[in-house]
């Protein structure tokens, strides 16, 4: 949200759009032809009353949006694919109970910084949100599997975490460091969270795309 009524994307694909729209990781997405993953688009959309819409009420509204203009239809079929699964790590968890006042919009925003020998290294604030928030954002748009939050934690947090990525996260588009000057993602979660990140595989309720249109350009 740029402001209280204007929600706003910039070249995104409609695999990422559906990813994000469904909270899925883009691995449990297919059936959709080859333009979805190549083909960009631009949204810029008014949302009605004085109250910004929450993350939730966004992508109700995205979802409406993919229905109205890409004619997207789906169904949904359980698989079993590889997952990333959150856990508390040995020590217990290192999270500040957030002390936002109640109907605060909770805020996770990767920020990526330029190293000075090459390569980046990204810094997520995050405030007033649930780890459940966090693992659909970082399967939306960081690591390439879904996230499964096995925590069993359920109150809002304040944490900064800072890493630096590899090849696997944000689709391999950034470029790799040369001599890192962050612990990789894995080593930050422990260090910084208290939290394990773990690969293993899992069941997920997948989208299979049954039909779906590019939109006119009017």
């Amino acid at each position: 949200m740029q402001s209280v009524n204007r929600f706003y994307a910039k070249g995104f694909t409609l695999n990422a759009l559906v990813a994000a729209g469904y909270s899925l990781s883009p691995r449990a997405i297919s059936g959709a032809p080859a333009w979805s993953d190549s083909d960009r688009y631009d949204i810029l959309a008014s949302t009605p009353g004085d109250v910004q819409p929450n993350l939730d009420e966004q992508m109700a509204m995205l979802r409406r949006l993919l229905t109205d203009r890409f004619q997207l239809a789906f169904h949904r079929e359980p698989k079993e694919l590889p997952i990333y699964a959150i856990t508390i790590a040995k020590g217990g968890p290192k999270l500040k109970e957030s002390t936002a006042p109640p109907g605060t919009l909770p805020e996770l925003i990767n920020t990526i910084y330029p190293e000075e020998k090459g390569g980046v290294h990204v810094l997520l604030p995050a405030r007033n949100a649930t780890i459940l928030q966090f693992a659909a954002m970082m399967q939306r748009t960081v690591l390439d599997r879904a996230v499964v939050d096995q925590t069993g934690l359920s109150g809002t947090y304040d944490f900064d975490l800072e890493w630096t990525p590899d090849e696997s996260q944000f689709g391999g588009n950034l470029p790799r460091s040369v001599e890192s000057t962050k612990p990789t993602l894995f080593t930050a979660m422990q260090e910084q969270l208290g939290l394990k990140l773990e690969a293993t595989r899992g069941p997920v309720q997948a989208l299979v795309i049954d039909r779906v249109e590019r939109p006119s350009e009017n």
